[in-house]
């Protein structure tokens, strides 16, 4: 242990020490390496001195991780106020966590199960997803094959798929037997994802056979679907939904990728292209909207012979794997047609509302990180002598944040409650339109948040790296909701659509 006193004597270049949270870092030989420049460490409030504000207006906490080998000791009697929150512990910051996840808030959705289960993926997501988050987003290269088999091995794939068949008879997370598994358990995983704040690396982590899988296993013959769920649920190999061309994205009746059966009737042949296929580059299958004789099919592809993809740049992450696909007279056996012939247009459509409810618990979450990013920063940044908090034009804003995030998290438990009641043809029904509303609603929240945020942020939020870097890629990569699994414009039609079909002739 040492005394501040002892600690004031190494404040120059070549010995110089600091106190950050009592504990005292030599920073003698990383003088020369700081991002910043030297000049920052030997500067009079820094050098010997206990800089824990100073850091903070700087540095993210992951920075002390990060150089915890620079400690040589402690201040004496010094009892920390500041949190150090454990992987797998939820945040003490007001709204930062849904109100479910609060002991003094009891849900009539959520029971214990649930939160055993959100505890160990809390865990799981803390010390296995989120340490490699922000360096693989950066890089643009694929997740592991190594994290690949770890989230294998406590059958994430299985689970992100949503309950069923392919959960059955094995033991998840916190205890909970497959059969029990419900939507309230797979919220809990696409929420998660979220917090990790790299919206290319989230859609990296095998997004696409979330959408790409279920035709499989929903409407392949039985042999073609045990082949392949087996090789995509041990993290063998990979699979995407390749739907959208450059003339067709939410006008799925007007795809011209074309399938042509040969005139023995044992093959398919595919020409056409594909555009902003997630997870397109690295796929070994494509569940692939195609036109044939007399409407829209969907088939398997293999990567293959006349199979090429290319990498598309967009404004997140090249980590996500968005590729530009071409079938040239790719041969595909026929026993690969999901569905019937002609009849596709069911296939995909049945998969929209799952993907859409999906994309609300990402986008949902990621609006409350966003929040609690900016709660922390206000308390912790000093403007005009004093905490960024005590602005009073800060606090409205917060306050809208606040208000968006809750009443959207309310809609999105009632409607999850109402999927855990209703088989998947009276969803199609019944919450095709309210899924849709929910889905537009939520990134028109946060286009909010993300405005505010910025504004609360300022320099920060426009810089990649540092203090702003989660707001930073908030907003630049918040629309993908507004356009993925259906534009706003387009879901907000169909959610009017289809509340006007059950109207009565009522009048005023």
């Amino acid at each position: 242990t040492f005394t501040l006193e002892e600690v004031a004597k190494h404040n120059k270049s070549g010995d110089l020490w600091v106190v950050v949270d009592g504990d005292v870092y030599d920073l003698s030989t990383f003088e020369d390496m700081h991002p910043g420049g030297g000049v920052v460490l030997r500067d009079l409030d820094v050098a010997g001195k206990d800089c824990t504000e100073v850091f903070y207006q700087l540095h993210r906490q992951s920075v002390l991780n990060k150089y915890k080998r620079l400690i040589v000791g402690h201040i004496g009697g010094h009892k920390s106020t500041i949190v150090h929150p454990a992987p797998g512990s939820l945040s003490k910051v007001p709204y930062a966590e849904p109100s479910w996840l609060t002991s003094s808030h009891p849900s009539p959705y959520f029971n214990d199960g649930h939160k055993k289960f959100h505890a160990e993926m809390r865990k799981f997501f803390d010390e296995e997803i989120i340490p490699t988050a922000a360096e693989v987003e950066e890089s643009g290269k694929r997740i592991t094959d190594e994290l690949m088999q770890k989230m294998a091995s406590i059958h994430m794939h299985r689970m992100r798929l949503g309950p069923g068949p392919h959960l059955h008879g094995l033991s998840l997370p916190g205890g909970i037997p497959g059969e029990a598994f419900d939507y309230f358990h797979e919220m809990i995983l696409h929420s998660e994802t979220a917090r990790t704040g790299t919206r290319g690396y989230a859609d990296g982590l095998v997004s696409g056979m979330l959408i790409g899988l279920p035709p499989v296993l929903n409407f392949a013959q039985p042999s073609l679907k045990a082949r392949l769920a087996d090789e995509i649920f041990t993290g063998k190999k990979f699979i995407c939904l390749a739907i959208s061309e450059a003339f067709a994205g939410s006008d799925v009746a007007g795809l011209r990728c074309t399938a042509t059966k040969t005139p023995d009737g044992k093959h398919f042949i595919v020409n056409g292209t594909k555009k902003w296929i997630t997870n397109g580059t690295f796929a070994d299958y494509f569940s692939t909207g195609v036109r044939t004789s007399a409407g829209l099919s969907m088939l398997l592809i293999p990567r293959g012979d006349g199979v090429e993809t290319r990498p598309i740049k967009t404004s997140y992450s090249p980590t996500a794997g968005t590729a530009y696909v071409v079938f040239d007279n790719v041969k595909v056996p026929a026993e690969n047609l999901l569905g019937q012939e002609n009849k596709g247009l069911q296939v995909i459509l049945s998969n929209f509302n799952h993907e859409r409810w999906m994309m609300c618990c990402g986008a949902i979450r990621g609006g409350r990180a966003a929040l609690e990013e900016c709660l922390k920063w206000a308390s912790q940044r000093k403007v005009f002598g004093k905490p960024l908090i005590e602005q009073a034009v800060i606090r409205n804003k917060l306050a809208q944040m606040i208000s968006l995030c809750e009443a959207h998290q309310a809609w999105l438990e009632q409607i999850t409650h109402q999927m855990t009641r209703m088989s998947y043809k009276e969803q199609a029904t019944h919450l095709a339109g309210p899924i849709g509303l929910l889905k537009a609603s939520a990134t028109r929240m946060n286009h909010k948040i993300a405005d505010h945020a910025v504004q609360i942020m300022g320099g920060r939020s426009l810089t990649k790296t540092g203090m702003g870097s989660f707001i930073e890629n908030f907003a630049r990569t918040h629309k993908y909701d507004a356009i993925l699994g259906g534009a706003e414009e387009v879901l907000m039609d169909l959610g009017v659509r289809q509340a006007m079909k059950m109207m009565p002739r009522a009048m005023m």
